[in-house]
């Protein structure tokens, strides 16, 4: 990661996987995760509007008969949607939403290891505590005869706390990733996932080859720990990585250069990762 690129040090962290490499991450501002969830929240706004012209041809179509049953679709469709819609991609291989893949972050966790699903529910589960919750009792006041003012300033001083909260702490943390041990870090654009090769015949091609068992040693979760390796320009964190995986899987050819090395391992496991699948075998990890 370049300092042109992330010019502010103060939001500079280290990062240690458990192969001993620092990845030197950078963390996202305050206003480009607010830009993000700005996004997402756009495009789950287009997509409930879709969802509500759908449900309004049903109530013309079915009449005031189905009225309750398609007010309630369409309640449970926007619970599922506010909950599932950051769940379903922070916990992919990308670890990002639309919004937050756009300017350019993704969520990690703080301690180096691969992003668990049980850190993906647990901060996006408090984001409905941070500003669901209080939203939901303002528009609820606003549809009443009766506003509850004591309500409604509690409620903005709700909002007003969870939303500022990041402006707080040194890391730019939500209450969210405080709880899950998350961080969201700026991701590189230098070097896709596309262009780490997709062929399996790439390490032979390399002048690498390894063996069932060697590609054995490891799992997903080091294969995306890999890959955030590979996606950095962090050379002394390749060589790092590089001699990890050549002790562990007693690799005993000199190594001239750690990154065609670990781009010929990355091509290896993924193929040798994904032939287990079709075979019904998920390794998470090493320890698998």
């Amino acid at each position: 990661m370049s300092r042109a690129e992330h010019p502010d040090r103060g939001l500079a962290r280290d990062l240690i996987v458990p192969e001993g490499a620092n990845l030197g991450v950078q963390l996202a501002s305050a206003g480009t995760r607010a830009s993000a969830f700005i996004l997402d929240a756009a495009i789950m706004a287009a997509t409930m509007f879709v969802v509500a012209l759908v449900l309004v041809f049903g109530l013309i179509y079915y009449g005031m008969a189905g009225a309750e049953p398609i007010a309630i679709a369409g309640m449970l469709f926007f619970f599922l949607l506010r909950n599932s819609y950051f769940i379903l991609f922070e916990a992919g291989r990308r670890a990002a939403t639309p919004g937050k893949r756009i300017v350019g972050i993704r969520v990690v966790s703080r301690d180096g290891t691969g992003l668990s699903i049980d850190q993906v529910i647990a901060r996006n589960l408090m984001r409905e505590i941070e500003v669901f919750l209080p939203l939901t009792l303002l528009v609820v006041d606003a549809s009443t005869d009766a506003i509850d003012a004591l309500t409604t300033i509690l409620a903005l001083l709700w909002a007003l706390l969870f939303t500022f909260f990041p402006l707080f702490n040194r890391d730019r943390m939500r209450i969210g990733d405080l709880l899950a041990g998350t961080w969201v870090v700026h991701a590189p654009r230098r070097q896709l996932l596309a262009d780490l090769g997709m062929d399996a015949a790439a390490p032979a091609a390399s002048g690498f080859r390894f063996s069932d068992s060697q590609l054995d040693a490891y799992g997903i979760a080091e294969l995306h720990r890999l890959e955030a390796v590979l996606r950095g320009d962090n050379e002394e964190a390749c060589w790092i990585v590089a001699r990890t995986i050549a002790t562990k899987i007693g690799w005993a050819e000199d190594i001239a250069d750690a990154r065609p090395f670990l781009n010929a391992y990355y091509n290896g496991l993924r193929a040798h990762l994904e032939r287990e699948l079709l075979f019904g075998v998920r390794r998470a990890d090493k320890y698998s």
